[in-house]
């Protein structure tokens, strides 16, 4: 796996890519690459995760968190920084780490909330629709948009929400009361 590359090669720096930062384990073989070659810095490259997963990742031994929809200059500047031995991560997301890591009460909701806050009226909009169930051609026709439009607000939704299908969205926004949320601020429109 990553680790054993990563330990035989001893690179000053490892970019470590990972969907779902919050999955446990997930981290473990940072905490090996640490173990093994405590001089490899290690950047991980992620979705926008809940805070625990930021905090978790540093928790392991990383040296960096990035988003991967970040521009190649950040992740440049990221695996610089922490191949000079400092922190490589965005402000905002450190924030939101601390945050939530000296409000150990947050509920469901507040994630719900924060993510709602990720997202466009139009994206929240196609969120709630990827939960009912529908396809590309159903939610171009119920938004009057073309379905290479509707297409690319899934992406940019699966994107911004850190996630890897249409079926993790809707587990996702179900679990954190996002679905709700969404319909609550103007979501999908009700017929006649």
């Amino acid at each position: 796996g990553a680790a054993e590359l990563v330990v035989s090669r001893a690179p000053e720096v490892c970019l470590f890519g990972t969907a779902s930062p919050a999955a446990p384990g997930v981290f473990d073989p940072i905490a090996r690459i640490g173990q093994e070659r405590p001089q490899v810095a290690v950047v991980v490259l992620g979705p926008v995760p809940s805070p625990r997963g930021i905090a978790a990742a540093f928790a392991a031994g990383a040296a960096g968190y990035v988003r991967h929809d970040e521009r190649i200059e950040g992740v440049e500047r990221a695996m610089l920084k922490a191949r000079a031995g400092e922190s490589a991560i965005a402000p905002q997301l450190l924030r939101g780490a601390f945050a939530e890591l000296l409000n150990p009460t947050a509920q469901p909701d507040d994630e719900g909330r924060r993510l709602l806050k990720m997202l466009t009226p139009r994206e929240a909009e196609v969120l709630v629709r990827v939960a009912e169930g529908e396809g590309t051609r159903l939610i171009a026709a119920g938004m009057d948009i073309a379905p290479s439009t509707a297409r690319t607000h899934v992406q940019r939704v699966l994107m911004k929400l850190g996630v890897g299908s249409r079926l993790e969205a809707a587990a996702l926004a179900a679990r954190t009361g996002l679905l709700e949320r969404a319909a609550g601020d103007g979501g999908t429109p009700q017929g006649p």
